[in-house]
């Protein structure tokens, strides 16, 4: 049995805090929040807290409220994925 892996889009808006850091935030996704020292790691955390609450909604059988980007790739396949680094 071949394994598949699913893209979703994440809207994320990035906020600097006043004693430093930053917030990730997903304004279609109250639930889905993160904070970090720098920008990259405030979206490196955001997208570890997605990963979870993706896993935890198809557990309990919630609607996720992000769309899907690409309904399915094959492990074993070639495909790219997206590194973002602050500039």
């Amino acid at each position: 049995m071949k394994k598949m892996v699913l893209e979703y889009g994440l809207p994320i808006k990035i906020l600097s805090q006043k004693e430093g850091g930053f917030v990730a935030v997903c304004p279609t996704w109250s639930d889905c929040y993160a904070q970090g020292e720098t920008v990259d790691e405030a979206i490196l955390e955001i997208t570890g807290v997605a990963q979870s609450l993706i896993e935890l909604y198809n557990e309990e059988d919630l609607k996720i409220p992000l769309k899907r980007k690409v309904s399915k790739k094959l492990i074993g396949e070639k495909f790219s994925i997206p590194v973002i680094v602050e500039a």
